[in-house]
């Protein structure tokens, strides 16, 4: 059964109707050099945050991965932004084996 909270405890929760999402995303890269990574990794960055989102991830030569959340304190990434993410990692020559998870709830523990 679930729980009765007030809305200031489910705000404290980011539960209910203040439950953020993310996604994650990984790919296979084919980088030759550090100058390609640092460009892809930039170009990459200016999307996201042209999308109000935020990234936090790793990249090397062969992989480039991370997560994927909204800026706003509530906000939370849309289907659209998920789908723009998979469409720009696909369309990058260097990248292959493009795989982005479906919007998931960023607090919660499993």
């Amino acid at each position: 059964m679930a729980k009765q909270r007030s809305r200031r405890l489910r705000k404290k929760l980011y539960t209910g109707e203040f439950v953020v999402l993310g996604f994650e995303f990984s790919c296979t890269l084919a980088m030759e050099n550090e100058a390609e990574i640092d460009a892809l990794v930039e170009s990459f960055t200016a999307f996201i945050e042209d999308r109000n989102l935020l990234l936090g991830g790793g990249v090397n030569s062969t992989s480039f991965g991370g997560f994927v959340v909204a800026a706003g304190r509530y906000d939370s990434p849309s289907e659209d932004d998920r789908a723009a993410v998979q469409k720009w990692l696909s369309e990058q020559a260097k990248c292959s084996d493009v795989v982005v998870s479906e919007l998931a709830d960023i607090n919660q523990s499993e």
